[in-house]
């Protein structure tokens, strides 16, 4: 995989503190669910001094983002350091946990025996980036970003 540095829209919002990232969450919109491959950065400890390598580590190592399905209703995470294709979700809209407004739901329960515990909520928080939240069980776990690429 080729390493390269986070878009400037991934890297600001690596650096807000996690409060702000709940409150932007909070004001945007579910957006449309997108289509295709997912550059996914997760964020851990926002606006920390570890925040961007852990990011990097987890990409090279363990998650590299979502690739959705066009029109199917359904995920697959790229796992590892190839980008395999795995750990499908369910996609629907639905009522979010952390304001119950609408979002993008993505559904392991069923789909996923490995991470049937996890719920994850995405909206759009810029043209083709989308901040999510994940659930374990019914508490918040971590955030995390997916940029797709622009048609020109």
């Amino acid at each position: 995989m080729k390493e390269t540095a986070p878009s400037t829209a991934v890297d600001r919002l690596l650096h807000t503190p996690g409060p702000e990232l709940d409150a932007l969450f909070r004001r945007s919109p579910s957006g449309r669910i997108p289509v295709g491959d997912g550059a996914g950065t997760v964020i851990f400890a926002p606006n920390s001094p570890v925040a961007t390598t852990a990011a990097r580590l987890v990409r090279l190592l363990a998650w590299q983002g979502k690739v959705f399905g066009p029109g199917t209703g359904s995920l697959r995470n790229k796992m590892g350091p190839l980008g395999t294709e795995a750990v499908p979700a369910r996609v629907y809209y639905g009522t979010s946990r952390l304001d119950a407004g609408p979002a993008i739901i993505l559904d392991y329960s069923r789909s996923a025996l490995v991470a049937r515990r996890i719920r994850d909520e995405i909206r759009e928080v810029a043209p083709g980036v989308f901040l999510g939240i994940a659930y374990w069980n019914r508490h918040k776990v971590l955030r995390f970003v997916l940029e797709f690429a622009r048609a020109k």
